[in-house]
């Protein structure tokens, strides 16, 4: 095989079944020990994880997970709004001694996600669906919830949540079409990142972290009637929107009984509060920069869905359209991207790729496609550079770190790729990719069959 290879990289041009061979994903898990007090009951329960490693696991995991998400807001103004709402309710929470932090993303699909260690995102698409700033504390309080029950920490401790050697940087699957010709499917990374880093949490889970967010966010001063917004918003939208609220859905089970509970506690323990201004007004005039962007960010939900089911071309005119209003728009340019390479168009999505790493330097996701697109096209001395720019802002990706090592071996630089699959199979040491890696390494002389 790895002579295979080597005539794959030397004697003639890579093929699309080649680099999508070469980018599979490879994950190899890892074991976590410990035991606790639930800090919310205060009842024993099974935990083999303890607080500096929910820390640990959050600093590692979710940097990868923003960037998939497109990065933080360059709205900081609205990025200091979120955060305000959310650390209003850090103080009165049962851990305020976690480093919590709250920003927005700019992913478009519908959801929220706390990592374990407080680390704690919006989507765009959430923010555009809320009406007032009571229903956007309901939201961070639930998010809160989880965090403070420790409801990941738990998962992991009971096995259901795998942490592995992350590939966030780009994932590609092979599609057969009707003329056996491969063609690249650049997965929505913006939509699965969340499901790929973050536990599913049970409908009990859910309960407790509804429960917790209305007492945190009353205990703040808003009124409960946001919590009520929020259910029967996410209520509705899972009857007639079903498709943006898949990832929310599949993280964090919706049942009507989430609505009737919200309801019945605001109605009765919370009675007291139900005045409380919602602080619509406020919360449109921190929004009303977003709000703007609407159609633009409508078309861009559409051109994901599009790529979802394959239809690349259709995608395309969403993405167009999206564009068109919001020429700078960091994640539209990159979903462009992405879609240009689907349809086998490195020139085109050299263009798009390189107009989002000038309008979002410092955020990664943008160099990562942009060498994709130079391996396609043979250029593995500008797919490397991009692959290092890449992990100079984001370190700690073993799939950058495999492609650097794929790049170099296109440049024919035997050592200095020896370096990089040495370097990934510290980080993974099953799948295609660490196959590969060791092969190399074994062709090579670098160690023993």
């Amino acid at each position: 095989m790895p002579h295979y290879l080597e005539e794959r990289l030397y004697h003639r041009k890579m093929t699309r079944r080649d680099f999508l061979w070469l980018t599979s994903v490879s994950t190899a898990s890892v074991a976590v020990t410990g035991c606790a007090i639930n800090p919310v009951t205060n009842i024993p329960q099974l935990m083999l994880i303890n607080k500096d490693e929910e820390i640990q696991l959050d600093k590692k995991n979710s940097p990868h997970q923003f960037s998939t998400d497109y990065g933080a807001l360059q709205d900081q103004p609205l990025n200091d709004y979120i955060s305000e709402a959310g650390n209003r309710m850090v103080a009165i929470s049962h851990r305020p001694q976690m480093p919590y932090s709250f920003r927005g993303v700019n992913a478009t699909y519908v959801n929220a996600y706390a990592f374990p260690g407080g680390s704690i995102a919006v989507t765009r698409g959430i923010l555009l669906s809320l009406q007032n700033e009571a229903e956007l504390a309901g939201l961070l309080g639930h998010e809160l919830g989880h965090v403070n029950a420790r409801h990941t920490a738990s998962h992991m401790s009971k096995g259901m949540l795998i942490i592995g050697a992350l590939t966030l940087g780009v994932a590609v699957v092979g599609i057969a079409g009707e003329n056996s010709k491969f063609a690249l499917f650049i997965s929505l990374l913006g939509q699965i990142g969340a499901g790929m880093l973050l536990a599913h949490y049970s409908r009990d889970d859910e309960r407790q972290a509804d429960a917790l967010g209305m007492e945190y966010m009353t205990k703040a001063g808003y009124s409960p009637q946001g919590m009520v917004g929020l259910m029967e918003l996410l209520k509705t939208m899972s009857k007639h929107q079903p498709s943006s609220l898949e990832m929310m859905l599949r993280t964090h089970p919706l049942t009507s009984e989430r609505y009737q509970t919200a309801k019945d506690s605001a109605d009765t323990q919370y009675r007291a509060m139900k005045k409380i201004p919602l602080n619509r007004d406020r919360y449109m005039d921190n929004t009303a920069k977003l709000r703007r962007m609407k159609k633009a960010i409508e078309a861009m939900q559409l051109g994901e869905q599009e790529m979802a089911n394959k239809l690349f071309q259709a995608a395309e005119q969403h993405f167009n359209e999206a564009l068109q209003d919001a020429p700078e728009d960091y994640a539209a340019l990159v979903m462009m991207t992405k879609c240009k390479i689907a349809q086998e168009k490195p020139n085109e999505a050299l263009q798009y790729a390189v107009k989002a790493e000038q309008v979002y330097p410092n955020e990664a996701q943008a160099h990562h496609m942009n060498g994709i697109a130079n391996m396609m096209m043979n250029k593995f001395d500008a797919a490397y550079q991009n692959f290092a720019d890449y992990e100079n802002r984001l370190p700690g990706n073993p799939n950058t770190i495999f492609l650097k090592g794929t790049a170099l071996e296109g440049m024919q630089d035997k050592q200095a790729a020896t370096i990089e699959y040495n370097r990934f199979l510290k980080m993974a040491e099953q799948g295609n990719q660490a196959q590969y890696a060791r092969e190399r390494l074994i062709d090579w002389g670098y160690l023993k069959p």
